[in-house]
């Protein structure tokens, strides 16, 4: 049992966890994790983890709260059946938006998670694509940042040429400058003025996309409204075609219908949160999986390699 490998989910995406078992070639932990009737949650460890490297799979998607809660409750319980490290496996990062006080008298509620976990008694984090860099130095433990580049990256080259990247807004710059780089397009910028949360009023264009592919690349796309007004403006300055790309499809309340009807052709995301059915009838949206690049992390960390290869 020493330095066994385990791998146990709660609810959030079973899925995902399902294939990184597939890859490594290890059966999913037994776990039981309910709720009673009140809501509290329930959780069971159904075999022994004394000793063992456990990873917990669990991204803190909607509802945000539950699955939240699942993670730091599974943690507790590995932790007391005496686990010889736990790793939170979170492919998406709940709460990442709230990671600085943009205005008096607001919590910063990335900081105040990243707590929580290490209370807990969590060793490690796996996440990917965060929303902030910065949300690694919230923890005093270990964090292996992972991005979903390369997937894009080659679903990107294989489909387009005469490519401009561009960001929906200053504070993807990086991001996209990167992959710019990578593929040898051109760079724009969509320069916006958010008005208030989950809405935003796109100004302008810098840089040159007519004639040419745009491709809107975001960390995650909510309601979709700064994709598909982003997408209208660079139609309107005279783009051939209009694609997005993001890592995490979030896609709360009205973004599918926005999508369809956008003058968007197409949004690649990927499997970090579980999809909802109407999400995966949508013939623009596209959805690749990340659970080899996160088993491939896993499996580098339980033997101790180094995972900096897969940073891009």
């Amino acid at each position: 049992m020493p330095n066994k490998m385990k791998i146990f989910t709660g609810n959030a995406n079973p899925a995902i966890a399902q294939e990184i078992c597939d890859y490594l070639g290890v059966p999913l932990g037994a776990a039981e994790v309910k709720q009673f009737s009140d809501g509290e949650i329930s959780v069971e460890i159904g075999e022994n983890v004394r000793g063992a490297d456990v990873f917990v799979v669990q991204p803190t998607c909607t509802p945000v709260n539950d699955h939240l809660m699942e993670l730091l409750i599974m943690i507790d319980a590995l932790r007391r059946a005496s686990a010889r490290r736990i790793t939170a496996v979170m492919p998406y990062y709940g709460y990442a938006r709230q990671d600085r006080k943009v205005r008096p008298r607001v919590p910063i509620t990335a900081k105040a998670v990243a707590e929580m976990l290490m209370v807990v008694g969590t060793r490690r984090v796996l996440c990917m694509d965060l929303h902030a860099g910065q949300i690694q130095g919230f923890f005093n433990i270990p964090v292996d940042h992972l991005y979903a580049a390369p997937i894009i990256l080659k679903y990107i080259r294989d489909r387009f040429t005469d490519v401009v990247m561009v960001s929906p807004d200053a504070g993807g710059v990086e991001r996209t400058r990167a992959f710019a780089k990578r593929l040898n397009a051109g760079l724009a910028i969509i320069d916006k003025r958010r008005e208030r949360a989950n809405e935003c009023e796109a100004m302008r264009v810098i840089g040159d996309v007519a004639g040419k592919t745009a491709i809107l690349l975001d960390d995650m796309v909510d309601t979709a409204g700064t994709l598909c007004g982003g997408a209208e403006i660079l139609k309107k300055v005279g783009a051939k075609e209009v694609h997005a790309c993001c890592s995490h499809g979030v896609l709360s309340g009205p973004a599918v219908e926005r999508i369809t009807k956008s003058c968007l052709k197409s949004l690649l995301v990927t499997n970090s949160i579980p999809l909802k059915e109407e999400v995966r009838k949508c013939e623009k949206i596209t959805v690749l999986s990340v659970g080899s690049l996160l088993g491939e992390a896993i499996r580098r960390i339980h033997n101790e390699d180094s995972v900096s290869y897969l940073f891009v």
